[in-house]
């Protein structure tokens, strides 16, 4: 197994599942990477038609908001994100696209340190190109003294939304898996966290 795709699946491995569905999700993407499958997108926007992905999700424990963007494609409000280059470390590309998407410094949340994901899922896309997307989800810090100028030409809008609030929204309006991600984030605080079977 080449060494980017052994330290993928190293990243992967160490998550620790927060319900079933996670758990699953897991096996999922491991076997994937096992398998020797392509896991990075050749071609925009659905080749090959399964890929990774990171979502980051900006939190400020001050307010207890999140930030979400209204992604013009997907016609919903998510976590800004993007597609792991080739040979890329997932955190890389979280770094990358919060400068692109963002103009924004991206740092591992205090609550989860050293830019590891926090939260796996496997998602068909919604969308005239369905695909699948393996998405590694990171919680990150902004600076607090730098604007955040998101990039119009993908997103038609952008807010810090309360967590309790966006943890009740339907699929509808966002990822169906943000609820569990927020739920998850939350228990990350000091003395919160218990692992999935432990609770």
């Amino acid at each position: 197994m080449a060494a980017e795709r052994q330290a993928l699946r190293e990243l992967v491995a160490g998550l620790v599942p927060f319900d079933d569905r996670e758990a699953a999700d897991r096996d999922d993407v491991l076997a994937w990477i096992d398998s020797g499958a392509e896991v990075y997108r050749r071609v925009p926007p659905d080749v090959p038609p399964k890929h990774l992905v990171t979502y980051f999700l900006p939190y400020d424990e001050r307010t207890d908001r999140v930030l979400l963007v209204e992604h013009r494609k997907a016609g919903r409000l998510l976590p800004p994100g993007g597609h792991v280059e080739p040979d890329e470390h997932p955190w890389v590309t979280v770094a990358r696209e919060a400068g692109e998407e963002l103009q924004a410094a991206a740092h591992p949340h205090p609550w989860w340190p050293g830019g590891r994901p926090l939260f796996v899922t496997v998602t068909q896309t919604v969308g005239p190109h369905v695909h699948t997307d393996c998405t590694l989800w990171f919680p990150i810090a902004l600076d607090a003294d730098r604007p955040i100028t998101p990039d119009p030409g993908e997103f038609a809008g952008w807010d810090w939304y309360p967590r309790a609030e966006a943890m009740t929204w339907p699929a509808e309006r966002t990822d169906p898996h943000l609820p569990r991600f927020l739920t998850k984030f939350t228990r990350t605080a000091p003395g919160e966290w218990a692992p999935h079977g432990d609770r």
